[in-house]
């Protein structure tokens, strides 16, 4: 049974002029790494971080703030280059309150000058 589906879309540019310490408060430092990985690019795997990590708040009905870090959602991609979400700390304690054995699913995809990711928490049947 799905529990809640989220979606984000954000401008790939807004990335572009932010600090490096700014960059280390929101995202993890392997995101930082892989976003570094392909300099060309950086700016879009950035955002496709913060769309993922939105949609995703988005799909629980919560937002961050005082209990949800910004590092509480991150993204890593499986050995076949699927995105999957880390979900710790306030994020974490969210999602098991709503779905206690939830599973979540999330895509990203840019083009242009746009990322945006899409995220679904489903209660697995019993």
């Amino acid at each position: 049974m799905i529990i809640g589906i989220g979606i984000d879309i954000v401008e790939c540019g807004r990335f572009l002029d932010w600090s490096a310490f700014k960059k280390s408060r929101i995202f993890t430092k392997k995101e930082l790494e892989y976003a570094d990985n392909d300099t060309a690019n950086s700016e879009r795997h950035l955002a496709n971080f913060w769309a993922a990590r939105e949609a995703f708040l988005k799909a629980i009905g919560t937002g961050f703030g005082d209990s949800i870090a910004f590092s509480d959602v991150s993204v890593t991609h499986n050995d076949a280059g699927k995105p999957e979400l880390i979900i710790v700390g306030g994020a974490k304690a969210a999602l098991k309150e709503i779905a206690p054995n939830a599973n979540v699913h999330v895509s990203i995809t840019d083009q242009g000058d746009y990322s945006c990711a899409v995220a679904i928490v489903e209660n697995p049947p019993c």
